[in-house]
């Protein structure tokens, strides 16, 4: 076989670094992109532990109802669909599982959480490929897939608007987008306020010798202040529900809608994380998960049943946008 005729060798993806060096870490406060390969790697390995991310009902229940909530049920199943930003793979293995989407591919700029996703889909006998992937340059060709999520990346994109011209791209004429969870501004205010009291709070109670075995070890502080610190770099915007949909439309979208949830929910969120993160895991028993989780789906059923009604959307913590690329194909 003559070398013209010899068939193309496809990129090899980057290998995770789950141990950036000091220069590395220096590096990346200028620079997003390496922040968010750096601090995702770091994290890959603890990601769903962190954020108590299964794929069980609990969370095959969450993603199926906010997709449904800002999407709606037409067009399920979806033949193929890529998640952008995924992470572990909790928003789009999920679907998969309730039923939303038969194929799936998964992205990340980060090659240890395409590595998680990629063996959680594996063990969940699911039929998912991936790739390592820059949102602004998907490694897809045009008209790939029938269906893009995302959930809680966009606010890592520097270049949003990039970033959806891309996801039209890659969508089939009729196709559709759905992200979620992503922060408002005002939400994101109010959140970090909280996590922030909380820490301080929880971190100085915890040196008091009848609260010391409450205390994670110091060196696992430090880290966590590190690790927040970083977050701080990789977390890049927060979105006004209206401003958002105007910058889906901006670059071709069609059928845009913008929804918002958790407020309350997220009041009471917000400290019980970071409470979560301050003090050794073995003290957050069954029943304490079992209380956090039931006192969170309390709260969002008073968000979605009354306080949605009630509030300017803007209040509330989470955006999710939806929108569908042209049927013809164009712009």
């Amino acid at each position: 076989m003559t070398e013209s005729a010899a068939t193309p060798v496809p990129p090899v993806d980057p290998a995770p670094n789950p141990h950036a060096t000091a220069e590395q870490v220096r590096a990346a406060y200028a620079d997003p992109k390496l922040a968010n390969v750096l601090y995702h790697d770091w994290e890959a390995g603890t990601y769903d532990e962190k954020w108590s991310i299964s794929y069980d009902e609990r969370c095959i229940s969450y993603a199926r109802d906010v997709f449904t909530a800002v999407a709606g049920t037409e067009g399920q199943p979806y033949p193929t669909a890529m998640e952008l930003g995924s992470g572990t793979g909790f928003f789009l293995l999920n679907l998969m599982q309730a039923g939303v989407i038969e194929r799936g591919s998964v992205t990340d700029l980060s090659p240890g959480m395409v590595e998680v996703a990629l063996r959680n889909a594996r063990r969940l006998g699911l039929d998912v490929d991936g790739r390592v992937a820059d949102a602004e340059r998907i490694p897809y060709p045009d008209g790939s897939f029938d269906l893009v999520v995302g959930h809680a990346v966009l606010h890592h994109i520097p270049d949003v608007p990039a970033a959806f011209r891309e996801v039209l791209r890659v969508l089939k004429p009729g196709g559709r987008f759905v992200f979620c969870g992503e922060p408002t501004k005002i939400g994101d205010r109010y959140a970090r306020r909280l996590g922030q009291a909380t820490w301080w709070l929880t971190t100085n109670l915890t040196r008091l010798p009848a609260l010391r075995s409450w205390r994670r070890p110091q060196e696992e502080l430090d880290e966590s202040s590190r690790a927040a610190a970083l977050e701080a770099v990789v977390d890049l915007h927060t979105f006004d529900p209206t401003d958002l949909e105007r910058t889906a439309r901006r670059a071709g979208a069609r059928d845009v809608r913008a929804v918002t949830e958790e407020f309350a929910a997220a009041l009471v969120g917000w400290p019980i994380r970071t409470f979560e993160a301050a003090v050794p895991s073995e003290k957050l028993t069954l029943a304490w998960r079992l209380f956090a989780y039931k006192a969170w789906l309390r709260l969002s059923a008073v968000d979605r049943k009354l306080l949605v009604r009630v509030l300017p959307r803007e209040l509330f913590y989470n955006v999710m946008i939806t929108g569908v690329k042209p049927a013809n194909g164009g712009r």
